[in-house]
């Protein structure tokens, strides 16, 4: 069984990303189950989304400790749901830093060192720039499949099926774009 946990902010195409995920272990034969979370997402809140695939998944939702990745498209959503990641887990998530309402209000900072407050789980860590390569790729809009990319290299899964999931999901005048944008994520370091 693997179980996937995407958090994110409202817009940022979480869901997308999830139906990539889905459509992926699917397509490997896999019972799939996918139940999306969305708290206030068009106001700039959390988005959870959780993805289990194995033999038979009984339930959609994931209990805490018991992520085996965390994909966050935001790095305070990383730290927010570290709890989640099973120890020897992975976070994979972009260092773009948007600010909730909190903090924009002037009500909370927006915490410092979020890389150093990660680093303190026993867990393996992946930041990257995901919305400096999205504009690389054509649209800052595609990194969350830039994200995906990086996942697929902790994740595993054939690379055909990856593609197959992309053209699936992401409508053909973006499939382009959004092709390199995966390529982009799945070669970062």
């Amino acid at each position: 069984m693997v179980n996937v946990l995407i958090v994110g902010v409202g817009g940022q195409g979480s869901l997308l990303a999830s139906r990539i995920l889905g459509t992926l272990y699917l397509n490997e034969g896999l019972d799939v189950k996918v139940s999306e979370v969305h708290g206030m997402s068009q106001r700039g809140g959390s988005v959870v989304t959780y993805v289990r695939a194995g033999e038979e998944i009984a339930s959609p939702i994931i209990p805490v400790g018991e992520a085996d990745v965390i994909i966050a498209f935001e790095q305070l959503e990383a730290l927010r749901w570290i709890h989640y990641l099973k120890k020897d887990g992975a976070v994979i998530y972009s260092k773009q830093e948007i600010a909730p309402m909190p903090v924009i209000t002037g009500a909370a900072k927006y915490p410092e060192d979020i890389y150093g407050k990660i680093a303190k789980y026993p867990v393996r860590q992946v930041a990257i720039e995901a919305d400096k390569l999205a504009l690389e790729a054509g649209n800052v809009k595609a990194a969350n499949v830039v994200l995906m990319g990086a996942a697929s290299k902790i994740l595993g899964g054939d690379e055909k099926l990856w593609q197959e999931a992309l053209v699936a999901n992401v409508p053909a005048k973006f499939l382009d774009l959004n092709k390199k944008a995966f390529e982009f994520g799945r070669n970062s370091d």
